[in-house]
């Protein structure tokens, strides 16, 4: 049975935390004390040093000898459980290539909790500390197991749709080899891409992706149109005021010297749409501007240098595919937004659309051309399965080796090992240095929810219906899944009641990170961070009523 200092002492360990965060909100919201570029810095702190130090400190303490193989097992299944499911509903609901989409998206509302800002205290002042291992654990398999699979899933998705778009039908199929450069690190679009293509004499295509800082010569690329971009009003790492670039404009047909010049789409299919940097994962801090005009360039010709040329007006306009032509290089290069000035040139951006998230499910395209796309996509083939993995494989490694969470996840977990092991204590130099960060990491990570928070015009971003549709996922369905394969392993007693409410806390950090990346439902996982962190307090205290009868 609950007593009255039973939830009093649960309301000491998350008030703290909602405190931080109102203050946050109102320090930018009415207060009007930090402007957005002061809110990057803040969030910047906490991305690079403030989580990555906290999940060390929690991890490095915990000892790996001792874990709870049954809640291990019960967590794992439940998110199997829920993976499959969802790959079943895709295989029988698969509507104009959305159901990764939505098996992504869906995965990540279910599965992935806020765990390390929220799940430790709150599950700490209600069962006691042996809950604290347990959160510890489901951290690790967070971090190095599940957002891992999740990132793959993104990545896939992103070259999937590069693939779609290139080498549309069955031309696919003969790619034998993808090559990046050492630069690229990730297919979500956030970065200008080049792609070249070579096919051999028996058909065999191999694809060359390159990271595009204007690779074409400065006379080529201004020589058709002078396009003076605006400066924004955005001049950091502005990690939670979003910015989508505007619509799709469409290109006709432009010849120059005999080459053959296609026009493609003014934005790469996998392009998220966000000019921010991410607030739990380490990326270049790009600067927001209004200059859309950056057109995908693809370039056929037979000579040993490909003529480059740009679009001579902002019209109609369609999606052309890379040929596929024997002995012939071939170069698709994706927009990125430009930076720099080019003096003498009227200002020629368009209009730009604010809003705080973009759902780039499909790609926005014409009417007629919709149709033809249908009937390409049903044709669609893709390259070998191994081809595609070492692909996949090569962009995921290189994304999680610049994330500071990665390094300090296994490296806790490394110290763990050996500290429990031999007995090896870590010298007091050391601990008090880590001590004086992780201490204000939570306290920091709320900070920055606030200001999350503050800076949206809008707490519920995706609609009332897709947000009552997040939060029953989040809150009843996800309990729901993880008490079945509590009681399926044999969990009873506090253990199962602690690995319940678990499941009902609010929506995970990194999930919202990737989906803005990626550009795939990040108004569902915003409503998720920001709707769910008002949501779960009552509905974690009515778990634990509940469950306390």
């Amino acid at each position: 049975m609950i007593t009255g200092d039973d939830f009093y002492k649960v309301m000491c360990a998350m008030v703290p935390l909602y405190f931080a965060m109102l203050v946050a909100y109102a320090s930018v919201k009415c207060w009007r004390i930090f402007t957005p570029e002061q809110c990057s810095g803040i969030n910047r702190f906490v991305a690079v040093f403030a989580v990555p130090v906290l999940s060390f400190h929690f991890i490095a303490q915990n000892n790996p000898y001792q874990m709870d193989t049954k809640f291990i097992l019960a967590d794992t299944l439940s998110k199997i459980a829920v993976l499959v499911l969802l790959c079943v509903c895709s295989i029988f609901f698969n509507k104009g290539g959305c159901n990764l989409d939505w098996l992504i998206t869906l995965f990540s509302v279910a599965t992935l909790p806020n765990t390390l800002v929220m799940g430790i205290p709150l599950l700490n002042a209600m069962y006691g500390d042996f809950t604290r291992s347990l959160m510890v654990q489901l951290v690790v398999l967070q971090c190095i197991i599940w957002y891992t699979l999740l990132l793959f899933l993104f990545e896939y998705r992103a070259a999937t749709l590069l693939i779609q778009t290139q080498f549309p039908g069955p031309d696919a199929a003969s790619i034998t080899k993808f090559e990046l450069d050492n630069d690229v690190i990730s297919l979500d679009g956030r970065d200008p891409l080049r792609t070249e293509s070579e096919t051999d004499g028996n058909g065999r295509i191999r694809v060359r992706i390159r990271r595009s800082t204007s690779s074409a010569p400065d006379s080529a690329l201004s020589s058709s149109l002078c396009l003076t971009p605006r400066a924004s009003n955005l001049s950091n790492a502005e990690i939670f005021s979003i910015n989508t670039p505007a619509p799709l404009h469409d290109y006709h047909n432009y010849n120059t010297n005999n080459d053959i010049v296609f026009w493609g789409s003014a934005t790469s299919p996998r392009l998220s749409g966000y000019a921010s940097s991410d607030a739990y994962s380490l990326q270049p801090t790009p600067r927001a501007s209004n200059f859309n005009e950056m057109d995908t360039i693809t370039v056929m010709t037979t000579g040993n240098t490909p003529t480059w040329a740009r679009s001579p007006v902002a019209g109609k306009a369609f999606r052309q595919a890379s040929p596929v032509v024997a002995g012939v290089k071939t170069l698709w290069e994706s927009p990125g937004k430009f930076q720099g000035d080019r003096q003498g040139c009227k200002d020629a951006a368009a209009a730009e659309k604010e809003i705080s998230f973009r759902d780039n499910c499909k790609i926005p395209a014409s009417e007629e051309l919709e149709s033809k796309d249908a009937t390409t996509t049903t044709n669609q083939k893709m390259p070998h399965a191994l081809v595609m993995l070492r692909l996949i494989l090569t962009v995921v490694g290189r994304k999680l080796s610049r994330n500071p969470n990665t390094y300090s996840s296994v490296l806790g977990l490394l110290w763990s090992l050996i500290s429990f092991k031999w007995n090896v204590r870590m010298p007091s130099l050391v601990k008090y240095s880590i001590g004086i960060i992780s201490d204000a990491g939570l306290g920091m990570a709320m900070f920055s929810l606030g200001l999350f928070m503050a800076l949206q015009p809008r707490i519920i971003a995706c609609g009332a219906k897709r947000a009552t549709m997040g939060m029953v996922i989040r809150f009843i369905f996800g309990p729901i899944v993880m008490s079945a394969a509590s009681l399926a392993v044999g969990l009873r007693s506090v253990t199962l009641h602690a690995a319940i409410v678990q499941a009902a806390l609010p929506q995970g950090i990194v999930p919202f990170v990737f989906a803005r990346e990626y550009g795939l439902h990040p108004d569902i996982l915003s409503t998720g961070v920001i709707f769910g962190m008002l949501v779960s307090l009552p509905v974690t205290l009515l778990y634990y009523i509940l469950l306390g009868l």
